[in-house]
């Protein structure tokens, strides 16, 4: 079993429209809802390539309600953890040009998780981790948490055994990384904002000097990068791919945690990693994925690099 936490769970909204045009008025063409959050799409992706998933994190009022009530009508093979909060769920809110591809997002900022509900959270998490075999980490943090959330999240996950991955941004990912999570995987901006170097792999190399274990960078359509105990490598899909990203990432991170429970070499992980990514921006919605054209990139990436980097 795979764990994935989000502690800052979502209802994902995509609105699709001919063109997007700023203070205009626009007809809707295409909606479709979907439980989020990253690690929620993490899950769905796990459950889609065969592994037993559970989500964990919080949900709370009528848009709550909506996420736990697709989750077990949608996401066959993921096993619904998450804890009640009386605060309401967040909503996101993609609105995609289908004249040139390109997506704008609105995120809430979620509910108000007070002292006991992060208590109650935590006793769930311990208990979860005794019976599965790698976790995730994703997403921001709603308000109310302490900032190095993660951070003890991480140690917690350590203490039990359990490898684990951390999606973050901002100062949840700085103490994050101090945890010395196995896994994190920042994009390029965020990488950036962590370490203060726009150079990928300087900023991957002084990201491991401050706590992580291995670190795989998004680099958008270039690919991934991954610095690791084991080698350094760079894995890149055939082409760019053009459609909707929303998802992209925690993709990658699906075909990451997938190939860390499956003991797969670090050059496997990156090439369904990136297969899976490629195949998401082709497909609606976050948590989904094109199969053909995943199966079909599995042949197609390119890795390249080496064995013992330092």
């Amino acid at each position: 079993m795979i764990l994935t936490v989000t502690l800052n769970t979502a209802l994902d909204i995509t609105y699709r429209v001919p063109s997007l045009r700023p203070h205009a008025s626009h007809r809707v063409s295409e909606v479709t809802e979907r439980p989020g959050g990253k690690g929620v799409n993490v899950a769905r992706v796990l459950a889609a390539l065969g592994h037993e998933v559970t989500v964990t994190g919080f949900a709370g009022g009528a848009t709550g309600r909506q996420v736990r009530d697709r989750l077990a009508s949608e996401a066959p093979g993921v096993v619904d953890a998450l804890v009640p909060v009386a605060g309401a769920t967040r909503r996101t809110i993609a609105v995609v040009d289908a004249r040139t591809g390109d997506t704008t997002q609105l995120n809430e900022p979620g509910p108000v998780v007070g002292p006991a509900e992060w208590s109650a959270f935590q006793n769930v998490y311990e208990e979860l981790l005794g019976s599965v075999s790698a976790v995730a980490l994703c997403g921001s943090l709603p308000p109310g948490l302490p900032v190095g959330a993660y951070a003890g999240l991480i140690r917690t996950a350590r203490a039990a055994g359990v490898p684990v991955l951390l999606d973050t941004s901002g100062e949840a990912l700085r103490r994050g990384v101090a945890a010395r999570p196995d896994i994190v995987k920042p994009n390029a901006d965020e990488l950036a904002e962590l370490t203060g170097s726009h150079e990928p792999l300087r900023a991957t190399q002084d990201a491991r000097r401050r706590g992580a274990r291995a670190v795989v960078a998004s680099l958008g359509a270039e690919g991934l990068l991954a610095h690791t105990s084991e080698g350094l490598w760079r894995a890149a899909p055939p082409s760019r791919v053009h459609g909707n990203p929303t998802g992209a990432g925690d993709s990658a991170v699906a075909g990451l945690l997938s190939g860390l429970v499956e003991n797969l070499p670090w050059p496997d992980r990156l090439t369904r990693a990136v297969a899976l990514s490629a195949a998401t921006v082709l497909s609606p919605a976050a948590g989904e994925f094109d199969r053909p054209v995943y199966e079909k990139l599995l042949g197609q990436v390119a890795v390249t690099g080496e064995v013992s980097a330092a």
